[in-house]
């Protein structure tokens, strides 16, 4: 059996999985891997190119688009490492990143999973590579207003957001992020793997809750370090699909952990929210016509599109199946889930 499985999904990515795949090749130190690569029916499948560059990587081709979790169960099971690495595509593994990884996981009986630090390209921490679950209070608190006004740790704490950037090199935490996440075999097949009810945005969040349900630690190291490259993007597309899709995940998550009256909870909490929005964007809208404002008018404007969007879901008038539907083509969309 070999140390490693390391494991990537791809969809229209692929210079992005090639890269990646080199800088494994050239980081994975001492370590007996395989990489597996499912392509979710990219516009460039089969991927020639990449099966000529790397003729040894195992490739899986899709029809259609499993979704993200769907597609690393499907290479899970054609595996053969101890451990399973989940890695985007759209990442750089730095140094010796994976055997550090490796090496904690070995070391640490009690730990299911391991993440590592994701920075950016110009070498800032990106605080979304360890988080808390979701409440509907720290869900708020995610809002860009108040981020700004307290960017690092919000002063009631919420403990998984302030230790990205901290000195300690490894922690105990709720959940890292699925850009890079390590984990044990047989803890991945002991929880069930990736649920597949998700479409996107929440899986490494449940795999996470259940990972610590069944007793496990999550650990998070600041030794080991990977570039994502998709994480420096703030803006949500403008189809509103981010925007649907994201909150419809969290509301899963937590209609499957605490119930439907504390989901309902969160949806209440999301309408007061974009109403507060919709109604300080209604009152901004006007300034934009004077002298020297016209720039912000579209800014404006799309700001107020993505609130509207967010208060017809929290009411039930749109789902994230009809963003996906208008953000992607028909040969793009996930299976029935």
């Amino acid at each position: 059996m070999k140390d490693l499985s390391i494991i990537l999904v791809n969809w229209n990515s692929l210079a992005f999985a090639e890269q990646c795949i080199a800088s494994i090749c050239s980081n994975a130190h001492g370590l007996d891997y395989e990489i597996i690569v499912v392509d979710n029916a990219s516009a460039d499948a089969p991927c020639n190119r990449l099966v000529a560059k790397f003729p040894w990587v195992t490739l899986l081709l899709s029809e259609r688009n499993l979704g993200f979790g769907r597609a690393n169960n499907l290479a899970a099971q054609q595996s053969s490492g101890r451990n399973l690495l989940f890695l985007n595509p759209d990442t750089v593994v730095l140094g010796d990143a994976l055997p550090r990884m490796v090496d904690l996981l070995t070391a640490n009986p009690q730990a299911g999973a391991v993440g590592c630090r994701l920075i950016n390209t110009d070498g800032t921490v990106q605080t979304s590579c360890v988080q808390s679950f979701p409440t509907v209070l720290n869900q708020l608190l995610a809002l860009d207003f108040l981020k700004r006004r307290w960017p690092a740790t919000p002063p009631w704490g919420i403990r998984a957001l302030g230790s990205a950037s901290h000195h300690k090199s490894v922690y105990d935490v709720d959940v890292v992020s699925g850009a890079c996440i390590l984990i044990r075999r047989h803890v991945f097949e002991q929880v069930g793997g990736f649920n597949p009810e998700y479409f996107m945005y929440a899986e490494e969040v449940d795999l996470c809750h259940c990972i610590h349900r069944d007793g496990w630690k999550i650990l998070h190291t600041a030794a080991a370090q990977v570039i994502h490259f998709g994480g420096q993007s703030t803006t949500s597309r403008e189809d509103g699909f981010t925007d649907i899709a994201m909150r419809d995940s969290v509301h899963r998550f937590l209609r499957r952990t605490r119930g439907n009256a504390y989901a309902s909870l969160y949806r209440a909490a999301m309408l007061a929210s974009a109403v507060c929005r919709l109604a300080t964007l209604t009152l901004v809208y006007p300034a934009t016509a004077l002298p020297g404002q016209i720039t912000r008018r579209e800014p404006v404007a799309r700001r107020f599109r993505k609130w509207l969007r967010i208060a017809r879901w929290s009411i039930g008038k749109n789902s994230w199946q009809q963003a996906v539907s208008e953000a992607c083509p028909a040969n793009a969309l996930p299976g029935d889930h």
